[in-house]
């Protein structure tokens, strides 16, 4: 049940005030003094402070109030308090207000209202504390992975990354083949070094073949090997991919580029850890680590015919999604900031602009972005125009309602019965909107 501090010298305002909450399932506590009302804040768990602004007898100045609460910010700054008091005063409102005070409020108060934001506050404080503690939590597991697994150093800070990090280490050490999903761009082979440098044959050679950059002819022999004379310009026996990583880790990237016949060895491979090069009738035993990539449907090449079925269900025993840069937004900045220049910095404006961009390119376009950015900028600053980036969509104009005038705003609080915050609701303004506006044009100062 959410607890409410009540600080106010009159015992009368306690008890209408702990009635009110009570029939709403929020508890109240009650003090008489500031002095009483910070010693229950050190050994009570408190979700809001309502305190009066004057304690003592023919006073009405306020600063015993403002005095309480600028303790009350400097001991708890996140602690939400509500200003109640029977004499207003524009001056000190606007003060307090800009001070971070949640609202400031006449006597008598109108009860709906008064609830309607206590309500408000106390539920807006669990928020914010439930976030307090989920980023707490995010970041105590990502100094855990850090410290539990070599990460070659990779920058991020999205949660969703987090997630694929933890994945990728967990099933590192297991040794079956592992099908990395995601756009181009987006770092597959990052993770495949990764799953590598966790592995139990990390120590092991780490080789790469892109099966999109060759022509199909040529990637068997790359993948496997040739004997002299086994095609055109073959004039001397070489090794493959295969041979290279064993006892390590092959990354085959592009995966769903491999020829029919090709997938079919390494199918082959797959089950029995052994091949023949190109040209060649001895077989040959590797043990190597298989991790895939790709950026194309397979479950679509399947049924089209142009991918094995059980080729894809041996590579894909654990499969790794790696979401596109715009899915996982708290990368940006931390990899841009890990791009720049030295003695680069990028202003606010060109952080915004990253964060606008829809990245198409994934990381791979940031590089060349912050690249470009690099050499660009005058001076040590980067700016949106140094990004080059292409300029967001224009919003529509948005037709303004006329600003209110003195008239309006002076009608507005005499209905509301000067409760501010009911005024401004109505005005369709901020509370802090209608201070401003009301210091400004002299309105209510008593």
């Amino acid at each position: 049940m959410p607890t409410v501090l009540i600080i106010d010298d009159n015992a009368a305002v306690g008890i209408a005030l702990d009635v009110l909450f009570s029939l709403h399932d929020i508890a109240a506590l009650h003090a008489a003094s500031p002095e009483e009302g910070l010693a229950v804040l050190q050994r009570e768990p408190v979700d809001l402070v309502i305190q009066d602004m004057n304690f003592t007898a023919d006073t009405t100045s306020g600063e015993e109030g403002v005095a309480l609460f600028r303790q009350i910010r400097a001991l708890y700054p996140d602690l939400p308090v509500i200003l109640l008091t029977a004499w207003t005063h524009l001056d000190a409102a606007v003060d307090l207000i800009k001070a971070g005070a949640a609202d400031y409020l006449p006597k008598p108060w109108n009860d709906e209202r008064l609830l309607a934001t206590v309500t408000n506050l106390i539920e807006l404080g669990q928020a914010n504390r439930a976030l307090a503690q989920r980023v707490g939590r995010e970041r105590r597991e990502r100094r855990e992975l850090e410290q539990q697994y070599d990460l070659r150093n990779l920058v991020w800070a999205d949660p969703a990354t987090e997630r694929v990090l933890q994945l990728a280490c967990q099933v590192a050490r297991a040794d079956v083949p592992v099908l990395i999903t995601g756009p181009n761009g987006t770092g597959k082979e990052r993770i495949a070094e990764i799953i590598q440098a966790n592995s139990q044959v990390k120590n092991g050679p780490f080789v790469v073949l892109n099966c999109g950059a060759l022509p199909s002819e040529l990637i068997e022999a790359e993948l496997f090997g040739a004997e002299a004379g086994a095609y055109t310009g073959a004039s001397r026996a070489r090794e493959g991919k295969f041979e290279a990583a064993d006892g390590g880790t092959l990354f085959l990237d592009e995966i769903g580029n491999l020829p029919p016949a090709g997938q079919m060895k390494l199918l082959r491979v797959l089950e029995t850890g052994r091949f023949e090069r190109l040209g060649s009738n001895r077989e040959r035993q590797v043990k190597v680590r298989v991790i895939s990539a790709t950026n194309a449907d397979l479950p679509a090449m399947i049924r089209a015919g142009s991918f094995r079925e059980d080729l894809f269900y041996r590579l894909n025993v654990i499969e790794l999604r790696l979401p596109p840069l715009a899915s996982r937004p708290g990368d940006i900045l931390p990899l841009a900031a890990s791009l720049l220049a030295p003695g680069k910095r990028l202003d606010p404006g060109a952080e915004s602009a990253l964060l606008a961009h829809a990245w198409p390119g994934n990381v791979r376009e940031l590089k060349n972005v912050m690249a470009r950015a690099n050499l660009l900028a005058q001076g040590d600053v980067i700016r949106t125009p140094d990004l080059g980036l292409p300029a967001a969509p224009t919003p529509a104009p948005v037709v303004l309602e006329a600003e209110p005038d003195r008239e309006a705003i002076a009608a507005a609080l005499a209905r509301a019965g000067g409760v501010v915050s009911q005024a401004a609701a109505e005005l369709g303004l901020s509370r802090q909107a209608l201070y401003r506006r009301m210091e400004r044009l002299g309105i209510g100062r008593t």
